[in-house]
């Protein structure tokens, strides 16, 4: 599974390597994840976004050990940064999960494992299902 990974510096500062390749090189130090990354450079930034181009990160996932060491290195990641940085991992189905550098920072050993955890599930769930009625109704969604 294909997931991409986009990191904004909130503090705005310039010089240095961009985020996205300061993660990019922190993941490939991690040996269940080196060579699972490639950076990527799109034309158009993301909703929201301000910009012409934005950086951005492709990781190969798989369920189990792979994604688990991935949840775990962007996390630790997070928590070295100086000053605020939103790390936004998003699925090729469009689900996305945000993490902020500033709000990692305080946690203990078992908070980090447990925010790891909930970002491996959130990554190997399966999208969810359209429903075929809305519940209490007998209505189905417009096709």
């Amino acid at each position: 599974m294909w997931i991409t990974i986009t990191v904004r510096d909130d503090n705005a500062r310039r010089g240095g390597a961009a985020p996205c390749e300061l993660l990019r090189q922190w993941l490939d130090e991690q040996p269940e994840l080196r060579g699972r990354t490639r950076r990527q450079t799109t034309a158009t930034p993301p909703p929201g976004e301000m910009g012409v181009a934005t950086d951005a990160l492709l990781a190969l996932l798989e369920p189990g050990g792979v994604a688990a060491a991935f949840a775990g290195a962007v996390v630790a990641w997070a928590q070295t940064r100086r000053g605020s940085q939103t790390i936004t991992v998003r699925q090729a189905d469009g689900r996305e999960v945000t993490i902020v550098s500033t709000h990692v920072k305080g946690m203990d050993a078992d908070q980090t494992a447990d925010l790891a955890r909930r970002l491996t599930a959130d990554l190997m769930s399966p999208p969810p299902e359209e429903p075929t009625s809305i519940p209490g109704t007998g209505l189905h969604p417009p096709e």
